[in-house]
């Protein structure tokens, strides 16, 4: 069916969140569409709407593709149509009670990987859940695009739904709501989702920014539900304190609760982060095709999600082996091949050794001082385009047939030592993201 490759074309291109909240649950109505019209169900208004701002045009392309017909598309949900803007206010007069329709099953606890990059986070939505509204109110996560905050948000949701009155919605429904109502004199709904219910959930509060109005909305919002021991739980890109255009009044209510940081992932975690991936979807992977977009990509665990799929889906449609090289040639023009410098690896050996630069430089016979120097050699010929000449002239060395016997003996101490090489290729993967912060 040809919706259906559309679907799938979408799944190899989006990363996963976006593929799980927005396009997954989409179904073509048959009844009313035809070859030239396509009328498609999103299952609310706020989906339906997105998707015809940001979609419409990717989703013609994509059938024109397979049929050499530019359609005309509208997008519905299973009360109204959209395509004019009576209905889209009918749509969300009848919709807007619906707080729970963008919670994506999927995202739940056990599908959750925790590890030192994000257990403290981790430990405090779950401990929102045994009991909330009362030890951590607010709770605030932050952190990086693509670190797992919306999935622990939606991991609350989904684990109190249904015995709580949820209302989750990302900032941008929260304003959407707020501008409707206030706009249609209808505040009072507005106030009966917001303020009667027993969890508030926000995504990404960051976009209050500047907003005045629907700061104020908030603010009173957030005072109502936490005089009533109603939890409220949101996410950010950065810390409170860091967010501008946000009024004192409101971080300094975030600061009362819990602010806790998602960091990005360390090497063992997004190998982790993968076989999970991977079991849930029933995808088989090479161990080494995982260390490698495991170490390929930064920290984001949509991309790392993404480059699952794609590989997957890529060897599904050509009838291919999945291993390295075929891996290797689907990322070949994705994954950025940034420049390293000798001053940021010797930075980061020196960190990871606890030695000073100039120790690790220094002519010695000790054996963590040897070990440090071999590992900075090592990673500065397979990380940067610096000749055995110059590298043997960085490291302190007679000439570059030093840095071949460093390298020689560090090969065989890393073939020799499972765990060494898993400590080294998690010191490449640090490396190659030290260039982007």
């Amino acid at each position: 069916m040809i919706f259906d490759k559309i679907k799938l074309s979408l799944k190899q291109s989006e990363d996963n969140l976006n593929y799980n909240r927005y396009i997954k649950n989409l179904k073509l109505n048959q009844n009313k569409s035809n070859s030239k019209t396509l009328f498609i169900e999103a299952p609310n208004i706020y989906i339906a709407t997105y998707l015809k701002r940001y979609y419409t045009k990717k989703i013609a392309n994509l059938y024109q593709r397979e049929t050499e017909i530019s359609p005309t598309i509208y997008f519905t949900t299973p009360t109204t149509p959209i395509n004019t803007k009576i209905n889209y206010e009918e749509s969300i007069k009848k919709d807007i009670s619906n707080s729970t329709a963008s919670l994506i099953p999927e995202f739940t606890f056990d599908s959750f990987v925790e590890g030192p990059s994000n257990l403290f986070a981790y430990n405090t939505a779950k401990a929102v859940v045994k009991s909330p509204g009362t030890l951590y109110n607010p709770m605030f996560i932050y952190g990086g695009v693509g670190l797992g905050k919306t999935h622990l948000l939606q991991a609350i949701g989904n684990a109190l739904k249904n015995s709580l009155n949820i209302t989750y919605v990302t900032s941008e429904q929260f304003m959407n709501d707020f501008t409707y109502n206030l706009r249609n004199k209808t505040i009072d709904e507005f106030h009966k989702k917001y303020r009667q219910c027993d969890l508030l959930i926000i995504d990404d509060i960051q976009f209050f920014a500047d907003r005045t109005k629907t700061q104020e909305e908030f603010f009173h919002t957030f005072n109502e539900l936490i005089a009533h021991k109603k939890q409220v739980c949101v996410t950010a890109d950065r810390h409170p304190k860091e967010i501008l255009g946000i009024d004192k009044r409101i971080t300094t209510r975030f600061e009362q609760g819990i602010i806790t940081e998602i960091q990005r992932p360390e090497l063992n975690t997004k190998i982790a982060i993968i076989k999970k991936k991977c079991e849930l979807n029933k995808i088989t992977l090479p161990e080494d095709v995982i260390m490698f977009i495991a170490t390929s990509l930064n920290n984001s665990i949509r991309e790392i999600e993404g480059m699952i799929t794609k590989t997957h889906a890529m060897a599904s449609m050509i009838g291919a082996k999945i291993d390295l090289d075929f891996t290797k040639e689907i990322f070949k023009d994705q994954i950025e091949n940034k420049e390293i410098d000798l001053d940021t690896i010797i930075k980061l050996i020196s960190k990871e050794f606890n030695l000073k630069p100039s120790e690790i430089i220094a002519k010695s016979r000790k054996p963590a001082i040897v070990l440090a120097k071999r590992t900075g050699i090592f990673l500065a010929r397979e990380l940067t385009k610096q000749s055995t000449t110059q590298i043997a002239k960085f490291f302190g060395l007679k000439d570059h047939s030093a840095v071949s016997h460093a390298i020689k003996a560090f090969n065989k101490k890393i073939k020799e030592d499972k765990e060494f090489k898993s400590k080294i290729e998690e010191l490449k993967s640090k490396t190659k993201n030290a260039t982007s912060e």
